[in-house]
């Protein structure tokens, strides 16, 4: 009944304030996908903040709950079960934020919608109501989710970039889905990158392959990334970080054909420190930062060790390392760990995931599967437990095949697209990220935690409002009780359902003690 009440306020323009539930849809994957269209979709506003000595409860779950918001009171009573302890005098990185990527498939399957539906979409990611994403990753040109290879410049032989122009694609997807963002978030910081250079600057003339950048155009690529921001601040979109190209690494793939250009740590210190960096530095967008690497783990101390003992020049410059995630199973997590001993001024950011990318992932779209978001929430945890001061996601949109890719290279994403119907599914993976980004602003600082069971994921920040974020996935199958325990604040008491993802909200106003038996 209420669900019906919510869809006729909807249709009638009433301005909803509170919560709009999930509408469930099982395709017996393990869980549910949310259905929204442009008369319904599911909302999560803010909620206030938490009275003293209470807290906001909100959980996700493999049985089908999602963002469902409960209130308790904190205690300063034990009662049986694992304990979670809490030392917001220990602390470690600051937060910059969480987000996804406006490509060319995300822009051609949102605008496949009607304007109402887009609309619904677009909120669910970047408003109040939904995931608060204040991150965007905006392509320099064309990406494996491009229909077609392109540059801004691709005039054989154009050294003064007298051709460059944005492309269709800028004016008809990117730029007016990221200027709905705006509008929804206009906190939204936007991240850019190349995933290559026009072809007649490299050594092979070809969007993908082993190829890397001449000697003779490394000042023309400067050029032309600089003509990327100037172009794009022209659209209203100031770009507050840029790259040094997208994952380098897969230019020594033979079996990706994804746009790549090679870049060793040499090269790519040369070309920072002589042309990129100095070209920043003397126009306007001297205050925009540059990323290095972009690439993955198993980059990790090496890359940076190498350029930090042979050419420390470059991070006068460099501000931070983008990390991808593709790799982390395979190279373990404290590669983080020694990055941010070795150069501990600089921050990292993990800066595109997506799951479904392995040739053995079948199909590449599974419709609520629970175990993808699982294996995301997983690494949420682990990246952000060693360093990372954020998160930004791959295609906001794609179709029911994962696509569409001009390589073939589909992959599952955390919103499905159905224009047939004029709808999208919410997957369980979007969820995931909106416990994450929903809740800890920028500005946040991640805290000490202790747990004493392996099978509870922990992870707490504090916000500059002095809200303690506390998350807590249940690995088991099977429900577990759980205290935690804040010294300065009391305690809480919970059961968490068995694969559940919880967030707890509580003000560490630092009133009462609590035993520490």
């Amino acid at each position: 009944m209420y669900k019906m009440l919510f869809k006729i306020l909807a249709l009638c323009g009433t301005p909803l304030v509170f919560a709009q539930d999930c509408i469930p849809v099982d395709f017996g994957q393990g869980s549910i996908v949310c259905e929204c269209n442009s008369t319904y979709c599911d909302t999560y506003p803010d909620p206030a903040p938490p009275n003293e000595g209470e807290f906001i409860w909100y959980v996700s779950s493999k049985s089908g709950k999602r963002l469902s918001r409960s209130d308790g009171k904190i205690s300063n009573e034990l009662k049986d079960g694992y304990i979670v302890r809490i030392d917001s005098n220990r602390q470690y990185q600051t937060i910059h934020g969480f987000g996804g990527a406006f490509t060319d498939a995300a822009g051609i399957n949102i605008k496949s919608l009607s304007e109402k539906s887009q609309e619904n979409l677009m909120r669910s990611y970047f408003s109040k109501d939904g995931s608060k994403y204040n991150l965007g990753r905006i392509p320099i040109g064309g990406t494996d989710f491009s229909t077609k290879g392109y540059t801004y410049d691709d005039h054989d032989g154009d050294h003064k970039l007298e051709h460059f122009a944005l492309a269709n694609e800028d004016f008809q997807y990117k730029i007016p889905l990221i200027k709905k963002a705006q509008e929804m978030n206009p906190s939204l910081g936007f991240l850019a990158a190349s995933w290559t250079a026009p072809p007649w600057m490299k050594n092979r003339r070809r969007f993908y392959g082993f190829s890397y950048l001449l000697d003779d155009h490394y000042q023309t690529y400067a050029d032309y990334i600089l003509k990327f921001l100037e172009e794009y601040e022209k659209n209203g979109i100031n770009i507050w970080a840029v790259s040094t190209g997208n994952e380098p690494s897969t230019s020594l793939l033979p079996i990706k054909r994804i746009n790549s250009m090679f870049w060793s740590p040499r090269t790519m210190s040369k070309w920072v420190i002589e042309n990129l960096g100095p070209t920043l530095e003397r126009s306007r967008f001297n205050r925009t930062n540059i990323l290095m690497l972009d690439d993955q783990r198993f980059c990790l101390p090496w890359f940076p060790a190498y350029i930090k003992n042979n050419h420390k020049d470059a991070f006068k410059y460099i501000k931070g390392i983008a990390v991808h995630w593709y790799a982390d199973g395979y190279y373990p997590v404290g590669a983080l760990d020694a990055t941010h001993d070795l150069l501990p001024d600089k921050f990292i950011l993990i800066t595109e995931s997506s799951i479904g990318d392995r040739p053995w992932d079948y199909p590449k779209v599974i419709l609520g599967s629970w175990s993808r978001a699982e294996l995301l929430i997983s690494k949420l945890f682990e990246n952000l437990n060693h360093w990372a001061v954020g998160w930004v996601d791959w295609n906001l949109a794609l179709n029911r095949t994962g696509g569409p890719t001009w390589v073939e290279n589909e992959i599952d994403g955390p919103i499905i697209v159905l224009p047939e119907r004029d709808s999208f599914y919410k997957q369980p993976m979007f969820y995931a990220m909106a416990h994450f980004s929903k809740f800890i602003p920028r500005s946040s600082v991640r805290l000490h935690t202790s747990s004493e069971n392996d099978e509870i994921l922990t992870i707490a920040f504090q916000t500059e409002d002095e809200i303690i974020v506390v998350l807590l996935y249940n690995q088991n199958d099977q429900s577990k009780n759980v205290s935690i325990i804040d010294g300065h604040v009391g305690g809480i008491n919970v059961e968490l359902e068995g694969k559940s993802l919880n967030t707890f909200l509580y003000h560490d106003k630092r009133v009462s003690q609590v035993s520490q038996q």
